[in-house]
């Protein structure tokens, strides 16, 4: 039997989160070419690849489990408002996961406004679906949003992250599982405890 939000521990986040993987991660994404777990496994995937830090690694891995609320919302495309899966997922993951990682899910969409605002040729990188929420989203930020984004001693890390995010959208790529990554994620929760 799966833990609910309410029994989540530290020793059995990690399992959850793969059970979620598991049992919902073939779900459609947001009308991309990709279901939801090989999108996050992508970015995964592709910050390994690169050398990336274990932080954006699992950043990049855990960005979008906000979008299975039921597990903790949901999002539809014909969704007229924002759902905040954002801060959906980082409530669940900060209790067990360290700012840096809990910080690349909660801000990965106010990254993409800020990315529009700050370099307006990360625009043409986004899919159809990302340019639709980025409206329901609030747009490409103002100076003052921009000014006080950019204050967040994680600014690095959820910039990346939110590269991976555009990067994690490409049809037929293969992937490891979430398994292989669960040791990584162990280790951030195990930092958190220790810090």
């Amino acid at each position: 039997m799966k833990p609910n939000i309410e029994t989540l521990t530290a020793e059995n986040i990690v399992a959850f989160i793969g059970g979620i993987f598991d049992r919902r991660g073939g779900e459609e994404y947001l009308g991309e070419d990709v279901t939801m777990a090989e999108h996050m496994l992508q970015g995964a995937t592709i910050a390994e690849q690169n050398g990336q830090s274990e932080e954006i690694i699992v950043g990049a891995l855990l960005h979008d489990i906000g979008h299975f609320t039921s597990e903790f919302g949901t999002y539809h495309p014909d969704d007229t408002e924002d759902r905040h899966h954002e801060d959906a997922g980082a409530e669940v993951l900060e209790q067990f996961f360290p700012s840096v990682i809990t910080d690349c899910v909660r801000f990965h969409v106010a990254a993409k406004r800020y990315l529009c605002a700050t370099k307006p040729s990360y625009f043409d990188r986004l899919s159809a679906a990302s340019v639709h929420t980025l409206e329901l989203q609030g747009g490409p930020m103002s100076a003052d949003e921009v000014a006080a984004f950019e204050k967040n001693p994680n600014l690095k890390e959820i910039i990346a992250v939110r590269y991976l995010d555009e990067a994690g959208k490409r049809a037929g790529m293969e992937t490891p599982d979430y398994w292989h990554f669960a040791p990584m994620v162990q280790r951030m929760v195990d930092r958190h405890l220790g810090a």
